[in-house]
């Protein structure tokens, strides 16, 4: 594992992983507004711009890449939220005094038993959730050491109370994105790609959503059909969800995954899902 990713290993469980998920591609209408958002509102730092694209991410990590171009609304299926992970408590309590001042409209907030979040949209309608992770010791077991997740209520105010007084300086060096929640069109269709094929793990089940991951972490991919049960193939130039990274930590694991990937019908470096969803290996 190379120094950069083995320090944040040490820092954020989703990469204590031998597959995570790297930088989430969107494909959207206003390039120049998605890009100031995802700065301003979200606090992530530009890495890369031009007329046609936008990569923005935190301590050089890209995370979000912008294309423009988007010529068909979303469909059903697609992105349900990218999850951006930050270190520590005391990073989300921050994030949130930011969005309080700044007045970001939040449409969720919960404790997760493994991980606090919190949920809002782009302005072109893409989910987002910023979280942080308890860590592994603390997450509940059911019985024969499944990991326990549920959807309580998160105190606000305690978590501004761990905020520190100062102006937001955006998100930090080892911010990583944790995961990613897909609407898919059938889970028992997404588990046969994601844990059939590409070598992923069922972790949790909740009706009508599958969470699945490598390494023991508690989801790096997410599948419900809460809003598009039935939903088909997505159309090429698509707003939303264009492609998002899988990253291996070592060379076995990249080995192993591209063999994956090459048996799940596409080639060494990529594949689509049912959805059209495609996913790339980091180079």
């Amino acid at each position: 594992m190379p120094a950069a990713t083995e320090t944040l290993a040490n820092r954020n469980e989703a990469l204590d992983a031998p597959v995570h998920i790297g930088a989430v591609s969107l494909r959207v209408s206003d390039l120049s507004g998605l890009t100031a958002f995802y700065r301003d509102g979200i606090g992530l730092s530009v890495i890369e711009q031009d007329a046609d694209h936008a990569v923005l991410g935190a301590g050089g990590e890209p995370l979000v890449k912008l294309e423009a171009g988007a010529q068909h609304p979303s469909s059903a299926a697609g992105l349900f939220h990218m999850a951006i992970l930050l270190p520590s408590r005391r990073d989300l309590g921050n994030w949130l005094r930011h969005a309080a001042e700044t007045r970001i409209g939040l449409e969720g907030a919960s404790n997760h038993l493994v991980s606090e979040a919190l949920y809002l949209s782009d302005p072109e309608g893409n989910g987002i959730e910023i979280y942080r992770d308890r860590s592994r010791p603390e997450w509940p077991r059911l019985d024969g050491g499944r990991i326990a997740m549920a959807t309580e209520r998160l105190d606000l105010d305690a978590l501004l109370r761990d905020a520190e007084p100062r102006a937001y300086a955006g998100m930090p060096e080892g911010t990583v994105m944790g995961h990613i929640h897909l609407r898919v069109g059938d889970v028992a269709q997404a588990e046969g790609f994601y844990r059939d094929a590409l070598g992923f793990e069922v972790m949790v089940h909740y009706p009508g959503a599958s969470f699945m991951a490598t390494g023991g972490y508690h989801h790096h991919i997410a599948a419900n059909t809460w809003h598009s049960h039935g939903a088909g193939p997505r159309r090429d130039n698509e707003a939303g969800l264009a492609s998002f990274e899988l990253v291996a930590r070592d060379e076995e694991a990249r080995a192993a995954l591209s063999r994956h990937m090459a048996a799940a019908g596409g080639d060494a470096a990529s594949a689509v899902d049912p959805w059209g969803n495609r996913i790339t290996l980091r180079g």
